[in-house]
């Protein structure tokens, strides 16, 4: 283990060693007026006490604890990444289906304006029927309401004028004879 030791320390100090011509084997190397060989011994000392204060643990539980958390990051980085994709193919997919409801509902839409409007004609043509109905149905009845009241008057106009007529024309009993048939005839023509 010495030798190990020493070994190390002309690695160590090689370069400064072979410069001043001093073989690290030989005895010369091993004195303490020797600067490499000082320096190699004060490192070899302080790498010593470094490792019985367990500094190699501290470091090797601080690099640990930092690969932890690294790896605990990354672990964590690919559950977001996973959770991000997947909600990014939710909402892909919620898109696509309100895109498809908006279309249906549009369509349906279009539909039923469509049916509206023919529903519209429909009802418009039958009112303008109805009323042209109305109207012929007025029409008829004004038809029949003047043809009645010319009747009428033309009647009294004739009764009148007949009356007249029979008056200066004949004797009394003879008009009455003569109004009693008009108005007989008169009465069998408008039944």
């Amino acid at each position: 283990m010495v030798r190990l030791l020493l070994f190390v320390c002309a690695v160590v100090t090689g370069g400064s060693a072979s410069a001043a011509s001093k073989n690290p084997f030989s005895a010369e190397f091993y004195s303490l007026s020797n600067t490499d060989f000082v320096v190699s011994i004060g490192f070899l000392l302080f790498i010593g006490l470094l490792a019985y204060l367990g500094v190699q643990k501290m470091i090797f539980s601080a690099l640990d604890d930092r690969s932890e958390r690294i790896r605990a990051e990354l672990e964590e980085a690919r559950k977001l990444k996973e959770d991000a994709q997947k909600l990014l193919g939710d909402f892909q997919r919620k898109q696509s289906e309100v895109q498809e409801h908006a279309e249906r509902i549009v369509e349906a839409a279009r539909q039923e304006a469509h049916l509206a409007a023919e529903q519209a004609k429909e009802d418009i043509a039958r009112s303008v029927a109805r009323r042209m109905a109305a109207a012929q149905e007025q029409i008829a009845a004004a038809e029949v309401a003047v043809m009645k009241e010319v009747r009428e008057r033309a009647i009294s106009v004739a009764t009148k004028a007949a009356r007249q007529v029979f008056t200066e024309q004949l004797s009394a009993a003879k008009a009455n004879s003569f109004i009693d048939e008009a108005i007989l005839e008169v009465e069998k023509k408008l039944h």
